[in-house]
């Protein structure tokens, strides 16, 4: 045990100092690596793996509700993006520009897409002219870039992988029931592959995406206390299209503006597994993404029949979950506590004494539960065993926001709130721009959502004491 307690020893404790804790994990467990390009991650096999998961799953989401994929340039230039006004003053702070081709300097500077609204507005243009040609449901699996000033690595960097859906209606009915069932797709998604909790909501107008008429969202809160935005969908309503010049004749044979949608969630989505779901050890992942969801460790391997033993469960259980075996010449201990800090969520231990006793030891990730298995009954509690840690991982993170959600009924208390207890902050809002500036420039929280499942905790403004009707979560955020 001396071998796991060093390799602890490395990461620095959350409490101690969760940024440093959060480096810690994402560098040991090599999920990623710094580049010479400032804010910009080098994606490491483990940590790309782990992306493929969730490409792979949610790709097969949207496949399922009628999307196809495709790709735009990665370019966009300066003239199509000043078509839509709010969206590119939206963006314009962050936006990386192209000056040169070679050594000529370019006519037009191109815009490296910090999103790509514009392109596929162009695109619409030129492939919807009829009612017939709709609707359209696309989706694109890109890396997109934007100039921020702080970066941290998967949370907010230069360059980003993600997703984006972009699709274009008939009327505006159709474009916001998409809006809501992309936005529970991604609830679905969180919840149900990630096992993280999640709020979903509308967003303020002063929170809303640039160009767009609503913004919705769905809100998880991290171990510290503080919030992630972790995917949103947007109702553009007809002003894209008016804005590109898209037009449709419809079945009464008039000439009409279609309605648009975008939703996109990122890589972002890996920080907040880690800060959700990650302990002092390091990662606990979530079996369904884990790149390896069942180690095989071989006890004493020196000893006749313990390899050959692991390795035919391994050949066993590698047909029913993504399964690896450790048959390096490092200790026991070692690789208890190596795949304990990659967050690998089951670990098969098997001996001499396990053999004669025709079982193993299944240890859990999340909760170090140890189970006596027997070797005849491995395909049948291996699926249940990562089932159990996947629902223990869901609630463990819910319990932990339910006890770090708080209620607050008048400024002074939401400031003692905000200032002691991290964590969601639930307070009616009038609904005036001016009290959710106070908010966020005197206790230093944002409004994070105005939740579709609404309380009402009192009938005036947190901040201003009017008359108020929405409850509104607040919090610091990444």
């Amino acid at each position: 045990m001396a071998e796991q307690k060093k390799m602890v020893e490395e990461i620095t404790s959350m409490d101690v100092d969760f940024a440093k804790w959060y480096t810690d994990v994402v560098k040991k467990a090599e999920l990623c690596e710094y580049t010479s390009v400032k804010g910009c991650m080098v994606l490491r096999p483990y940590g790309y793996a782990i992306w493929e998961n969730i490409q792979r799953i949610m790709d097969n989401m949207f496949k399922e509700t009628g999307h196809e994929n495709v790709c735009m340039p990665m370019f966009i230039p300066e003239s199509l993006l000043q078509k839509e006004k709010d969206h590119v003053e939206g963006f314009a702070p962050e936006v990386a520009w192209v000056t040169h081709g070679g050594n000529e300097e370019l006519e037009e500077r191109l815009c490296v897409r910090p999103t790509s609204e514009t392109l596929f507005c162009e695109h619409y243009k030129s492939i919807v002219h009829s009612y017939r040609d709709l609707p359209k449901l696309y989706n694109q699996w890109v890396s997109v870039v934007r100039w921020e000033k702080t970066t941290r690595p998967f949370l907010r960097t230069r360059e980003f992988w993600w997703q984006e859906g972009h699709t274009i209606h008939a009327t505006a009915e159709e474009a916001r029931e998409e809006t809501i069932r992309m936005l529970n797709v991604y609830a679905d998604f969180c919840e149900n592959v990630l096992a993280i909790p999640v709020v979903k909501g509308v967003k303020t107008e002063k929170e809303r995406f640039a160009g767009a008429e609503d913004t919705y969202t769905i809100e998880a809160l991290m171990h510290d206390g503080k919030a992630l935005q972790s995917g949103t969908s947007h109702y553009f309503g007809d002003g894209f299209a008016k804005a590109f010049g898209i037009q449709f004749q419809d079945k009464d044979n008039q000439l009409k503006y279609p309605y648009q949608t975008s939703w996109g969630t990122t890589t972002r989505l890996i920080g907040a597994i880690i800060m959700t779901h990650g302990d002092d050890n390091g990662l606990v992942l979530p079996p369904k993404v884990a790149p390896i969801q069942l180690v095989v460790i071989p006890v004493a391997s020196h000893k006749a029949g313990v390899t050959e033993t692991a390795q035919a469960i391994y050949a066993r259980l590698n047909k029913i979950c993504r399964a690896k075996i450790d048959n390096s010449d490092n200790s026991p201990g070692w690789k208890y506590a190596e795949y304990e800090m990659k967050g690998v969520p089951l670990r098969l231990e098997i001996g001499p004494r396990d053999i004669e006793n025709n079982q193993c030891v299944i240890v859990r990730r999340d909760t170090r539960e140890k189970y006596f298995v027997s070797l005849d009954e491995l395909e049948a509690k291996v699926p249940e065993l990562l089932d159990a840690v996947h629902n223990g991982m869901y609630e463990k993170a819910l319990a932990r926001r339910t006890e770090m959600t708080y209620t607050a009924h008048n400024f002074e208390e939401m400031k003692d709130i905000a200032d002691n207890k991290p964590g969601f902050i639930k307070a009616m809002w009038c609904g005036d721009r001016a009290c959710e500036d106070k908010l966020k420039e005197e206790i230093g929280v944002t409004s994070r959502c105005i939740p579709f499942e609404q309380e009402t905790i009192s009938d005036v403004c947190v901040c201003c004491g009017k008359k108020a009707d929405k409850m509104l979560y607040w919090g610091k955020a990444y």
